[in-house]
């Protein structure tokens, strides 16, 4: 199944056993972001673009427009995965299932089953939806070397078509550039819909696997929480 596919499923409605704490016009031009922030200060804080000053962009006025529909998400609940942390919107509730934690483990020698989510989560009625996928970066384009950057999948519009699913609107696209202890890490942000989903979307590389983070809502339900899903989505950070 596609990415794209797999991040549009629908959520089954959450059950209550864990409670976490408390449409945009087409944008033809991408833009980079260059933020230097740690990779230890990634982590412990995630994106807070309030640090407007020590962004640099060839195009202000993108990156300004991009800027403002992100909040501050430090206080939001954090989760840590397999590689990966990432923000969860207060009231979004888990919705892995027991069984979904043990796909991927072996029994005497049996081929692990792939899982489908690395993590997931939900508003109470299932309608808005924040899934983070991993999967080798072999299998979303060949290469014979490992991958250790998502630029190593192409640039931000080769890449494309491997996120964003053919038929879709792609409202925005962006590169943002981290500064870790090794130099830069590249994560790339997709906006796109079709008739019924708006989704947000980032991908990124480490060690020939992708890390696909993706936020859903219906369209009607993005005008209002577009914002806090879009913020979730940009909070993946590759540890």
């Amino acid at each position: 199944m596609a990415i794209s596919a797999v991040l549009l499923s629908r959520a089954r409605t959450p059950r209550p056993h864990l409670q976490l704490p408390a449409n945009p016009k087409p944008i033809k031009n991408s833009v980079t972001l260059d933020i230097p922030i740690t990779r230890r200060l990634a982590i412990l804080t995630t994106f807070t673009f309030c640090t407007t000053p020590f962004i640099h962009t060839s195009s202000s006025a993108s990156a300004e427009s991009f800027l403002s529909g992100i909040s501050n998400t430090k206080s939001w609940f954090q989760f840590y995965g397999d590689g990966f942390a990432i923000r969860v919107p207060p009231q979004f509730q888990d919705i892995m299932e027991p069984d979904d934690y043990n796909v991927g483990l072996s029994l005497y020698g049996d081929k692990a089953k792939p899982k489908t989510f690395a993590a997931r989560f939900a508003t109470p009625d299932g309608s808005e939806v924040l899934s983070v996928v991993i999967r080798p970066s072999n299998q979303l384009k060949i290469t014979f070397l490992e991958a250790k950057d998502i630029a190593d999948l192409g640039s931000l519009k080769e890449a494309a078509k491997i996120f964003v699913p053919g038929g879709a609107t792609l409202y925005s696209a962006h590169t943002i550039k981290i500064k870790e202890e090794e130099g830069y890490r590249n994560y790339y942000f997709y906006e796109f819909g079709n008739d019924i989903q708006h989704v947000a979307l980032v991908a990124a590389v480490n060690s020939g696997k992708a890390f696909i983070a993706g936020a859903t809502a219906p369209h009607n339900k993005w005008n209002d929480d577009g914002v806090r899903l879009r913020s979730a989505a940009v909070s993946l950070t590759v540890l």
